[in-house]
């Protein structure tokens, strides 16, 4: 009976339907989280009576056919790069990204990773870097005798030093973009790395065409909405069990042909 398969392939479905949106729900507070969403595609189908098929000698043929569906599966979980909220914080080295672009962040392997991300702090060394201490590009060291930091929205640093009236331009900030952000590679701790999908980086100042401008004393908050994720989670949840009630009246109807006599 097709329909216990069929069923199941729904509840797998719909399963990992639940699990992207728990993720999603987990990350609500996450810096620079960018939601997910989970995409279906139908099986293959199998003809029972092929559409366009010659139905007599005449040359008549079937105008619609029979097809028979053999159930879902999971075709992608795509990425929403919607802008998230900015929060400000007071503290002079978070750093936000209004509009496109991405920090980059040089990991201990030595490859570029890109992140939203930019809870920024400084090393032993002054060196400004992130939460996990990894130097964000293009390696920016902060005086020691520096009395202020202003990071302005085209990422220019400046020290303010003393004895000094104006600041010291010591380094500049720039940020990557991608002609297809979605298909960067996820790799936890708010990082993602570079693939043939996503396409070569192009990294520019803020504020140039196609980049963001950079804000001092903000970050990005999640771009989760947790009313739509719900209500995702709820329809999730009843074709879930729709799914498994085809499996019990499939199970039902098996039961009634092993008791015919």
């Amino acid at each position: 009976m097709r329909s216990l398969d069929i069923a199941g392939t729904g509840m797998l479905a719909q399963q990992t339907n639940v699990e992207v949106i728990s993720n999603n729900i987990a990350n609500l507070s996450t810096t620079g989280y960018k939601r997910r969403r989970a995409e279906f595609q139908d099986l293959i189908y199998q003809n029972l009576r092929r559409v366009g098929s010659a139905s007599s000698d005449s040359g008549s043929v079937l105008p619609s056919g029979a097809q028979i569906g053999l159930g879902v599966k999971t075709a992608a979980i795509y990425r929403i790069s919607e802008q998230g909220n900015l929060s400000q914080t007071e503290n002079r080295f978070d750093l936000a990204i209004r509009g496109n672009g991405y920090f980059q962040v040089q990991l201990p392997s030595g490859d570029i990773a890109y992140t939203r991300d930019g809870t920024f702090g400084l090393s032993p060394e002054g060196v400004v870097v992130t939460a996990e201490g990894y130097v964000v590009q293009p390696g920016i060291t902060i005086p020691a005798a520096a009395t202020d930091v202003t990071i302005n929205a085209s990422g220019q640093v400046l020290a303010k030093l003393d004895g000094q009236t104006a600041p010291q331009n010591v380094g500049q900030i720039t940020t990557a973009i991608f002609p297809n952000e979605g298909g960067l590679d996820a790799q936890g701790g708010n990082l993602y790395l570079a693939t043939p999908a996503s396409g070569a980086s192009i990294a520019a100042a803020p504020g140039t065409p196609g980049h963001g401008q950079v804000l001092q004393g903000f970050i990005e908050t999640s771009n989760v909405n947790v009313v739509s994720e719900i209500t995702s989670l709820i329809t999730a949840q009843r074709a879930y069990e729709m799914n498994s009630k085809v499996i019990t009246a499939s199970d039902q109807m098996l039961s009634t042909l092993t008791q015919m006599r």
